[in-house]
């Protein structure tokens, strides 16, 4: 392969058609920002939108603004939003709750729609919260379901006629691989199984389409690609061939099909609108939709071109400079099966290798016991950080930089 040098990264960022995208997001200077597969970086119009929310609609509107700013159809205004982003119809996703609260109230109804099954389906090492939800189920449960884990590769023959439901996450959080959404929806149907979809770190990193592989849940964040903020609230998206049978166990007042009628038994509301549970995290939602709206005006190709783009180079570069350092590639060269990240491994000391690097304000982040995580964020990432990050790396091994006490002491957030 021929050599790599910064003044091609710079001329791939000079030719970038999303390049114009930079500019609405207050980036601090001197940073390169690796990590938005965990949370996204602040668009520079939340912060107007942040005070007229603040200071006008509570601060002036007070109570009135639930109808003269429209807070109360936040959920689904944003919802169809996103829907767009993820291959849905209107009136097919919400915004609510936090994805961990959402997975629980969508898994404990897909097994109630499926009478008889005992098994929900997943795999070893998902993102945590999904597999502690998921146990928690099963103690609810008590024993009437049970949760099974299988290799990513075992996953297929896994789906038998015992099965209620599937829960995966389409990218993994730690490797970025990508799981073949269309081929496990139609095996777990043609078994009779659901199947629910954590979508937290594919949307807005790469194209999706829920409707047209036939999917029957999902979930997903606000706060990594879609850059809501921290704490940002969560989505949810049922098929609408669902809905009506759907029966949700947080049956809060905002589900109900006539919440200001304050009536003491509850009728859930018809269509998607049931899965929400309590009041809208008004200022959280308001800065998400900021989020939202910047992803959307983006052309989901491109972004997806130019992550793809940006993940060969990255492999490029740590191959070509980082060789003699011990780093193992963890994500696959393979871009169909990889999502918006690379991620490395280094066995004795990747999280102080991280630390080091984050202390030159180049920001990625160590999961354990031995990853090294990139985002490739396209919307606000230049290619000649990729460069910048690998030479620093390259610097930070070379001189044993990260052997310094401070690297080593562990963070309460890695």
């Amino acid at each position: 392969m021929t050599t790599l040098t910064r003044e091609h990264f710079a001329e791939l960022d000079r030719q970038d058609p999303l390049a114009g995208f930079r500019e609405q997001f207050d980036l601090p200077p001197g940073h390169i920002y690796l990590n938005g597969n965990s949370l996204g970086v602040l668009p520079k119009a939340a912060k107007a939108r942040a005070r007229e929310v603040v200071e006008q609609e509570w601060g002036q509107g007070l109570i009135r603004s639930w109808n003269s700013a429209d807070w109360i159809h936040i959920p689904r205004r944003v919802g169809d939003k996103i829907a767009g982003l993820i291959g849905a119809a209107a009136g097919e996703v919400v915004v609510a709750d936090s994805t961990s609260v959402n997975l629980f109230k969508l898994a404990a109804a897909a097994v109630e729609l499926r009478p008889g099954r005992s098994k929900i389906l997943s795999e070893p090492g998902n993102f945590p919260t999904d597999l502690y939800i998921l146990q928690g189920l099963e103690r609810f449960q008590h024993g009437r379901v049970r949760l099974n884990t299988v290799h990513r590769n075992e996953i297929l023959d896994a789906i038998d006629e015992d099965t209620a439901l599937v829960v995966l996450t389409h990218v993994h959080y730690k490797s970025g691989a990508m799981f073949d959404m269309a081929a496990i929806t139609q095996r777990a149907h043609d078994k009779g199984a659901l199947v629910l979809w954590d979508l937290s770190h594919s949307t807005g990193a790469v194209p999706l389409a829920l409707n047209r592989v036939g999917a029957d849940f999902a979930i997903g964040c606000g706060y990594k690609y879609l850059n809501g903020g921290p704490g940002a609230p969560g989505f949810l998206f049922v098929a609408e061939r669902h809905q009506a049978q759907l029966q949700q166990p947080l049956s809060g007042w905002f589900g109900h099909a006539d919440s200001f009628a304050m009536r003491d038994d509850y009728e859930p509301a018809p269509g998607i609108e049931r899965t929400l549970c309590g009041t809208t995290p008004v200022v959280g939602a308001s800065l998400l939709e900021v989020g939202v709206d910047i992803m959307v005006s983006a052309d989901m190709e491109q972004v997806r071109t130019k992550s793809l783009q940006m993940g060969e180079l990255f492999i490029a570069l740590v191959e070509q400079r980082l060789g003699p350092y011990g780093f193992g590639l963890v994500s696959s060269k393979d871009p169909a099966v990889r999502g918006s990240q690379v991620s490395l491994r280094h066995e004795q000391e990747g999280f102080a290798i991280m630390q080091a690097l984050i202390a030159r304000n180049i920001i990625g982040d160590f999961r354990a016991p031995d990853i090294l995580r990139f985002g490739f964020t396209p919307l606000y990432l230049r290619y000649v950080d990729l460069w910048d990050c690998v030479d620093a790396l390259a610097d930070i091994m070379a001189t044993a930089e990260w052997d310094r006490p401070e690297f080593k002491r562990l963070t309460a957030v890695t």
